[in-house]
């Protein structure tokens, strides 16, 4: 297997993994928000030692395209609170949108060791545009309350 960590030299990511930004427009914008690039793009991996990122989301669309590893499986909520599951693998999908405004998190699966993704952010990332989910993501669905528990920090 080889070392995506220091190959793409990769650092330490705050929904768990690691990650590098790749790319940032430099066009800008307008966002409700303030002006935000038209696009951003990162590495992200999730390996052995770190087989799962935080439930998470971001005002802006994020496309994922597995790069090499998997499954991992994608975990959803929409804003009606509908829970959807996605698997990127090379015999599942190698690509998933996911809207803005959407929870999200992800994990290895199966026998995965690890599983790498490129992200494009679209308007480009910003941090004032992301939010951790706490336990009152929780109480706000509470019919997803088990399925979602492992991967809120507590």
């Amino acid at each position: 297997m080889r070392d995506w960590q220091s190959e793409l030299d990769l650092e330490p990511h705050g929904e768990g993994g690691h990650f590098r930004r790749i790319y940032t427009s430099p066009h800008e914008i307008p966002t409700p928000h303030g002006p935000r690039p038209s696009a951003s793009s990162i590495y992200y991996l999730l390996d052995e030692r770190q087989p799962s990122g935080l439930l998470h989301r971001n005002r802006s669309d994020i496309l994922h395209f597995l790069v090499d590893g998997g499954p991992l499986e994608y975990v959803t909520v929409d804003e009606r609170g509908t829970l959807s599951r996605t698997l990127l693998g090379p015999d599942d999908e190698r690509f998933l949108l996911v809207p803005g405004g959407w929870w999200k998190a992800s994990r290895l699966v199966g026998e995965a060791r690890h599983g790498l993704v490129a992200e494009v952010v679209t308007p480009g990332f910003d941090y004032a545009d992301h939010e951790f989910a706490t336990r009152a993501v929780l109480d706000d669905f509470p019919q997803l309350a088990d399925a979602l528990r492992a991967f809120v920090r507590t």
